[in-house]
Parts: structure tokens; sequence; C-alpha cells
């Protein structure tokens, strides 16, 4: 039998969510309340809480609190959110979905030792934690390129004709 909390709990879903256009002024106000609030209180003690229906208060720990700042801020953007537990394992298509590239780009990159995976039977699988820390590494290389390619900009006088 299964515990109360977790009867409780929304099954998983991989589709993305999106605020819908009722919701998103209201989904942009939390976001603005949430990130005020921890960059004038910081993380020192709970600064939500949940209210149940029987009016029961859940203090929201500071992590978490940080995670609903990322995730209404992605939505009062207009964009969709997927929650993915990072140990979660990927097919190839889900992969290249996450990364917005093609299957085929992404078969290149495990291929050339990119990207760890693992085989199940004759299917390559991934984690999505090395994904993510793949999107992310090259999030960081694209901006030092664009931050290198700006300093020689702006060492050789920029761009004059704007001027």
């Amino acid at each position: 039998m299964a515990s109360p909390t977790a009867d409780a709990l929304p099954p998983r879903a991989s589709e993305p969510v999106a605020a819908s256009d009722v919701s998103l002024e209201q989904v942009r106000k939390l976001a603005q309340l949430i990130t005020r609030e921890l960059a004038e209180k910081g993380g020192g003690h709970p600064l939500f809480s949940l209210l149940g229906p029987n009016h029961e208060s859940v203090p929201l720990p500071t992590d978490v609190l940080t995670l609903m700042q990322q995730l209404l801020a992605i939505l009062a953007s207009g964009d969709a959110v997927t929650v993915v537990p990072v140990h979660k394992e990927l097919t190839t298509q889900q992969a290249a979905n996450l990364l917005n590239v093609s299957r085929q780009y992404l078969v290149q990159l495990l291929d050339e030792g990119r990207i760890p995976f693992h085989r199940t039977g004759t299917h390559r699988r991934v984690y999505s934690k090395d994904v993510l820390e793949y999107r992310a590494h090259q999030k960081s290389d694209r901006r030092a390129q664009l931050d290198a390619m700006m300093r020689e900009s702006q060492d050789a006088g920029g761009y004059p004709e704007l001027e």
C-alpha cells in the first residue's frame, strides 16, 4: 500500500507546462514577489508558507523557494517548463529535444564521446544529468567566445560607423 504522502503527489508528467493567458499575470506577480523577498531578506529563515485547505501552514525551505523563483520566471516569460529528474534515462530523441538539436547530431555527439551514454540492448540511452551538464558547458563556452569577440572588437576600435 502506498503512503499517504505518495498518494497526494501528482503523477510525473514529461509534457511541458505553460502558464495560460488567464494565469500569466498572476505568475508574473508571484515571480516578482519571490524575487524581491529573496533579494531583500536572503535565505536565513523561511520567507513563505503554503496554506493548506484545512488552514495548516507549511514553511517553504529557501531551496524550494529558489526553484519556484526559477520556474515562475520562465513561465512569466511565456515559455513552457518540463521538470526532469537528473538521473532519468532519456532516449536519443528526448535528449536531442532537450538540447534543441537533431537526433542525428546528438548521436554524433555521443559517438565523439562528448556526452556519456550507455546501451540498453541496441538502443543508446543518456542520463538527463549528462545532457544538462553538456548544455551548461556549451553555454559557458559560447559566453566566453562572445566575450573574447567583444574584447577584440573593442580593442580594434569598436564600430566607428555606429558612432
